[in-house]
């Protein structure tokens, strides 16, 4: 097939594959009579990598996986095994953001006289903004 039939099937651009190329995640066939052609294995190799990005792998550590030996468990298992603190990670900062807003949404719900306390949390105080170049206080102003 060639390159925009692999694009198509793999569901990504052109533009894409040929990153993928220039980063060594996926070969680039040699140039033939005509157009280059991409096999099967080229196809499955692209559907890898996009799904080793949904599972939050960076193209770096998708490289480190694509290169391991089939049968190397020990070291994909640590690969997973990081990737999934990162993401238990990323999770606890995303749940104290929301309960973060949470709070604000029910204090700004209570209809309390004053600023909306969303609004007060998201601006520096008038000290603040006083204390910047003219150029950025006009800006945040």
């Amino acid at each position: 097939m060639k390159i925009g039939e692999l694009a198509k099937a793999g569901g990504v651009s052109v533009e894409t594959i040929r990153f993928y190329q220039r980063r060594g995640l996926l070969s680039e066939p040699p140039r033939g009579p005509g157009a280059r052609r991409y096999g099967h294995a080229d196809l499955e190799r692209l559907r890898s990598i996009r799904a080793a990005q949904t599972a939050g792998f960076s193209l770096e550590e998708i490289a480190v996986l694509l290169a391991l030996d089939p049968d190397d468990r020990t070291a994909a298992r640590t690969l997973a095994v990081t990737r999934i603190a990162a993401i238990d990670e990323r999770i606890a900062t995303l749940q104290a953001m929301r309960a973060a807003l949470s709070n604000l949404a029910e204090d700004c719900a209570r209809g309390e006289p004053g600023p909306c306390p969303i609004l007060a949390a998201f601006s520096p105080p008038p000290q603040e903004i006083a204390a910047l170049p003219s150029q950025t206080r006009a800006r945040n102003v």
